[in-house]
């Protein structure tokens, strides 16, 4: 065969190169919320051989077409993985592999011209995703790929090809559509159709279409559908007495009680920075609503956990559910109230009560809110023996556990405190902003300033060293964050508590 002749040859194959606009669907997310998926996918391929132009070609260099055989339909598969944003977006990459295509060509004078080319490669794509029901989804997907395809010629009798291999890597471009149902949380079903824009061997471009079915799998853990805050029935009204019946028409005055008013209680402590750990002073507020709840026991309460915008939504909203939790568990092992009459919920960062932008709006949206059913009066809400906590804080300077100077003088007012109401017992808590220490560096560090103010109070001040107790916590605790040098400094501290006897 001449030279010209193999170029058209050549030509007409190239019609064998294929179009992707392939879409897939990003897993439909039961919760709002980020997280990683993979699966893998089989189907069927299909491309169209351009037979009249192979004959075209062919007729060019003296040689008649007498019978093609096309083979335009393969297995194909591919394998992906994918990160989801959220329930409508998500980014998607994989490999695939879409088959084997050809034709086979007779001639007269007697000869056969047989092409065939294998396609696969690499795509990165942007996903949509609409849910159409609680687990069924639609699709459609738009990206890049970097495609390899091996083009083969093979020749006999009056067919003569001198070139008989031609591999080429160029990118294009793919979508597709789809419908994905899911099994679980974590196992969805995937039926798709693709188009992928590809180059075959000797740079010619073409479509192949891919229909398949696939398994999705999610991974990450997944929050708990937050149930809906149920209200307690209002309390019953009193019932008007019936005037007695008199012999006579007389005036009768009915009295009717007077109502009281009603009570809701409002619960607002704060967390420090990605704890759920409830603090000492904190407990003396969740105490009031303990008794509230003893001496109320149709009552119900529903605890919502709320943190800053610091960290990833879903984080966030797993740390307020944390948090939220950590409450009722207390409630329901230090003052024994029924499960049943307590619901947490975690917000997240979506209901914040300050500006984020600044430290102490951070702070301030680290809180739990109890909403707690009415009563009709408020006798007893007082926690009884009264219990009172205090703070006092003191800095340090970056690495040391000396008592400063300028402290002493509130020290001493400690001391005399401590002197006046023997009952009282102090925890003195520890903490460090250090962000080069170790963590174990950290807890000594913390231990020691701890200790160091404790044995200022027993030898400088003579306090009663059982009264006292010392306790480090590290860089667990944080007031602040630690991105700036104020943040730092509020986080190299101690606190001292003082609780009354009950």
């Amino acid at each position: 065969m001449k030279n010209s002749t193999k170029k058209a040859v050549a030509k007409a194959v190239g019609t064998l190169g294929l179009l992707g606009c392939s879409v897939i669907n990003s897993p439909f997310a039961m919760a709002a919320e980020s997280d990683w998926y993979g699966g893998f996918s089989v189907g069927q391929s299909r491309a169209e051989v351009d037979d009249d132009r192979i004959r075209s070609e062919l007729l060019g260099s003296g040689l008649t077409t007498t019978s093609i055989g096309d083979n335009e339909r393969d297995l194909a598969y591919k394998i992906f993985g994918g990160y989801k944003f959220n329930r409508n977006f998500a980014l998607e990459g994989g490999f695939f592999n879409l088959g084997v295509f050809g034709f086979d060509a007779t001639t007269s004078p007697a000869g056969i011209l047989s092409g065939s080319v294998k396609m696969r490669g690499l795509n990165l794509d942007a996903v949509a995703s609409l849910p159409l029901g609680e687990k069924l989804s639609a699709f459609g997907r738009l990206g890049g790929l970097y495609g390899y395809s091996r083009t083969s010629f093979t020749g006999t009798g009056a067919v003569v090809v001198a070139d008989a291999h031609n591999t080429k890597r160029a990118g294009n471009y793919k979508a597709g559509l789809g419908l994905q149902y899911d099994f679980t949380e974590s196992l969805a079903l995937r039926g798709e159709f693709e188009r992928y824009r590809l180059n075959d061997g000797v740079s010619h471009r073409g479509d192949i279409d891919m229909a398949s079915l696939g398994l999705v799998f999610m991974f990450g853990e997944k929050p708990a559908p937050v149930a809906p805050a149920v209200p307690p029935p209002p309390p019953p009204r009193a019932e008007v007495p019936a005037p007695a019946p008199v012999p006579a028409p007389v005036l009768i005055i009915v009295p009717v009680p007077a109502r009281t008013a009603e009570y809701c209680s409002i619960l607002d402590i704060q967390f420090e920075i990605n704890q759920d750990e409830i603090q000492l002073e904190e407990k003396e507020k969740l105490a009031v609503v303990g008794t509230f709840l003893t001496k109320y026991p149709d009552t119900t309460a529903v605890i919502e956990g709320h943190s800053d915008n610091v960290g990833s939504s879903a984080d966030n909203l797993r740390l307020s559910q944390h948090r939220a939790e950590s409450v009722v568990n207390y409630l329901i092992e230090t003052f024994h109230i029924a499960p049943a009459r307590l619901m947490a919920v975690g917000y997240g960062e979506t209901r914040p009560l300050a500006d984020n932008a600044t430290e102490e709006g951070k702070r301030a949206n680290r809180r739990i809110g109890a909403l707690i059913a009415c009563a009709t009066d408020i006798e007893g809400l007082k926690v009884i023996p009264a219990r009172v906590t205090m703070a006092m804080l003191i800095e340090f300077d970056p690495l040391k556990s000396e008592v400063k100077p300028e402290y002493r003088d509130e020290l001493a007012k400690v001391a005399k405190f401590l002197k006046a109401n023997p009952t009282v017992t102090a925890t003195v808590e520890g903490h460090t902003g250090n962000l080069q220490a170790t963590s174990q560096l950290a807890m000594e560090i913390s231990q020691r300033r701890a200790q160091s103010v404790v044995n200022y109070l027993v030898d400088e001040l003579g306090v009663e060293r059982a009264r006292l107790t010392a306790e480090g916590f590290g860089q667990t605790r944080r007031f602040a964050y630690n991105t700036s040098l104020e943040g730092q400094q509020e986080n190299r501290r101690v606190n001292i508590i003082f609780s009354y006897a009950k």
